[in-house]
């Protein structure tokens, strides 16, 4: 069986805008949630988010492109060009043909689209429109700039199930190479959603924290005082590759992809199952493919979104998950650092995991002080700082709204 490792990473969050400056911060307790600057919210429930600080598109766009992108491509070009980079792809090291490109996105060009229906409804029937408006818009446009920038000709398309977008794209490419369809996918997801709009269609339906006093300390994943998630925006960008090609190149090479999982909750639009059957479900699978038990699980790297709900049902499936092992496996959410970024979550959040394997280190858990959920679930979270335990695996959750549910098994790389 083809075997599928990851040869190249990229990330724009709002902790960092780069790989090495994300991982610090997450290690060192970091928080990027802070008041919105992106525009008025005074008249929203919700005035703060994790928004990125310093991205310029101009520092790796001209101003012509720039015009023709929403912020969700361009967040995918900056982080998928520095995995790219980071993975030594280019024309004289790999067949470009037989380099695809797979991009998750929740919502995608979520402010182009905005931005065109008020100007449209002000201008009335006869109003001009953007000629960019459809193609800034439309969430297969990420994947479709990465590759006409760097001249991939394999399979390209987008991934769409909400939160789950980023991590269904590197499951897709890592099946894209395990079946025989590329040699290499850079994959990944973006998400620009920080607007009056996105910040106004969430707080509708009670889905954000409302903690405005203290931003830093909204996200809490696992606390009984969590009132809802904080939204994030950036990219993750990974380079996926067959192994005998990476090693064939002198790739380097930061871990495996050992085994993936998919289910659906078959339940509600937005409430994850009470008792967490489809997150469970997913695991399971993940670890069969991955020919594992549960108890030779390190860490898990949690969906933990801080919802009241969402944190219950995901404690609820990794208890019945781990039983016995519940104590020794460890437990940490890196949205409590960076937010929830939606269709970009399950990328950022899984380099943090790849780096957990290659580095060594289990970044901490932030804002977790009493627990409501431990009548249903004991877990073994990383709290306080970061543990230095040398993890050999770690799976990677991600759920969406719909009930869509996909877990990633790690394995730390060994050279044999």
């Amino acid at each position: 069986m083809r075997r599928v490792v990851v040869t190249g990473l990229g990330a724009l969050t709002p902790i960092g805008n780069d790989v090495p400056t994300y991982w610090k911060a997450l290690q060192d307790g970091v928080s990027g949630a802070a008041a919105i600057t992106q525009f008025e919210v005074s008249g929203q429930r919700t005035r703060f988010a994790c928004e990125l600080k310093g991205f310029r598109a101009e520092d790796f766009l001209s101003a012509k492109e720039s015009k023709k992108l929403d912020r969700c491509a361009q967040y995918a070009l900056a982080a998928s060009q520095q995995s790219i980079t980071d993975a030594k792809l280019n024309a004289t090291s790999v067949c470009l043909d037989r380099v695809g490109v797979v991009w998750g996105t929740g919502i995608g060009g979520l402010k182009s689209l905005s931005d065109s229906i008020v100007a449209f409804a002000q201008g009335g029937p006869g109003a001009k429109m953007n000629p960019f408006f459809i193609p800034r818009m439309i969430v297969d446009m990420p994947a479709g700039h990465i590759s006409i920038k760097h001249g991939f000709r394999g399979p390209n398309y987008a991934t769409v199930s909400a939160c789950a977008s980023a991590s269904n794209a590197i499951i897709d490419a890592a099946q894209l190479i395990w079946t025989g369809q590329a040699d290499a996918v850079v994959c990944g997801g973006s998400e620009a959603t920080i607007t009056d709009v996105g910040l106004g269609g969430f707080s509708a339906i009670r889905a954000l924290s409302e903690r405005n006093e203290d931003p830093a300390s909204a996200s809490r994943p696992f606390d009984q005082d969590r009132d809802g998630f904080v939204m994030g925006e950036g990219a993750g960008a990974l380079v996926v590759e067959e192994l005998s090609h990476a090693q064939a190149r002198g790739a380097a090479i930061y871990a495996e992809v050992a085994g993936v999982g998919l289910s659906a909750d078959a339940y509600h639009i937005t409430a994850p199952h009470p008792q967490g059957a489809g997150a469970l479900l997913a695991m399971q699978r993940a670890l069969q493919h991955a020919g594992m038990h549960p108890s030779e699980l390190d860490c898990i790297n949690a969906h933990a979104t801080s919802t009241p709900q969402g944190d219950v049902s995901e404690a609820r499936a990794i208890a019945a998950l781990l039983g016995d092992a519940s104590d020794r496996v460890q437990i940490c959410a890196n949205k409590s650092a960076i937010g929830h970024l939606l269709g970009a979550s399950g990328a950022v959040e899984s380099i943090a995991a790849i780096l957990s394997l290659y580095d060594g280190v289990i970044p901490p858990t932030l804002n977790y002080e009493r627990s409501d959920i431990d009548a249903v679930a004991k877990l073994n979270l990383t709290t306080g700082a970061s543990r230095f335990e040398r993890p050999q695996s770690v799976l990677k959750n991600t759920f969406g709204f719909g009930g869509h549910n996909t877990s990633i098994v790690y394995k730390r790389w060994v050279e044999t």
